[in-house]
């Protein structure tokens, strides 16, 4: 008789539901895309020219400049001083931050310029550039250079102060010196602030090479986006920032994938799903 009821009671039980998985990330960036992208070509053709322009029409105009060669003339002229004034503010803005933030005398004498320089309105400065370097490839690198170092600096710097005390008295402990202890433990400890630095200038290197050519030689992405917004071509115009705000979300996208192979133990920590 038990083992009839045990058997009536498990067929009624409602059979337990299988997890769900969640929508994958680059699905719902997918669909997002595409919404905004169908809403821009909607409203965007109710539009004066004049003012707006919309997807098709930008699509129209960026494969004009493709086939007449101008775009990938650009292009080349705008990467070459964003490439060169980028890898050097990482270059240059990882061990300044460093050493700044391991060392108390330094942080002393260096910090407050390293801060004011982050806070100077760098743009007032290129005409400045232009005496000292020319209108040329130098003072567009510079440009990018002065706007891109700060952040990677300073966020280094603030990662250096938050490693916890306990791991550096644990190399004292093993009679390590300052520098294996920057290089051992505090540089390991601090790569997710180096790479949220490394990402947040990003944005800054993209602007910079943009002013750089308004301010100094017209040429490169911002010779198109003068050019065409003086003949009152604003899908023309659009190509340049659009490729522009793509190319900063794939550099962005590119470090975040580094970031996982450098500090793979940051996203176990954080435990945030990354698909």
């Amino acid at each position: 008789m038990v083992d009839i009821v045990d058997t009536d009671a498990k067929a009624a039980a409602p059979a337990e539901a299988a997890p769900r998985r969640p929508m994958p990330r680059w699905l719902i960036t997918l669909i997002s895309i595409c919404v905004m992208l169908a809403l821009w070509e909607i409203f965007g053709r109710q539009v004066n020219p004049v003012f707006g322009s919309y997807p098709s029409a930008i699509a129209v105009a960026f494969w004009q400049l493709l086939l007449s060669g101008d775009l990938g003339t650009a292009m080349v002229q705008s990467l070459r001083p964003f490439a060169v004034g980028y890898f050097l503010a990482i270059v240059c803005g990882v061990p300044m931050g460093l050493v700044i933030g391991r060392f108390r005398w330094v942080e002393a004498a260096f910090g407050i310029y390293v801060t004011a320089g982050y806070a100077m309105p760098l743009v007032a400065l290129v005409p400045l550039l232009v005496l000292w370097l020319g209108l040329g490839f130098a003072v567009k690198a510079s440009v990018v250079f002065l706007m891109s170092v700060f952040p990677i600096c300073i966020n280094t710097w603030l990662g250096v102060i938050a490693v916890p005390k306990t791991l550096i008295e644990v190399g004292r402990s093993f009679v390590a010196s300052d520098m294996v202890i920057l290089r051992r433990i505090v540089l390991p400890a601090t790569l997710p602030y180096i790479m949220a630095g490394i990402r947040l200038a990003v944005g800054r290197a993209v602007v910079a090479m943009v002013i750089a050519e308004f301010f100094t030689t017209i040429s490169g992405l911002g010779a198109v986006i003068i050019n065409s917004a003086n003949n009152f071509d604003t899908a023309t115009m659009f190509v340049p920032i659009i490729i522009l705000m793509v190319m900063a979300i794939g550099l962005n996208s590119f470090i975040g994938w580094v970031e996982r192979k450098v500090a793979p133990w940051q996203a176990e920590i954080s435990g945030r799903d990354r698909e």
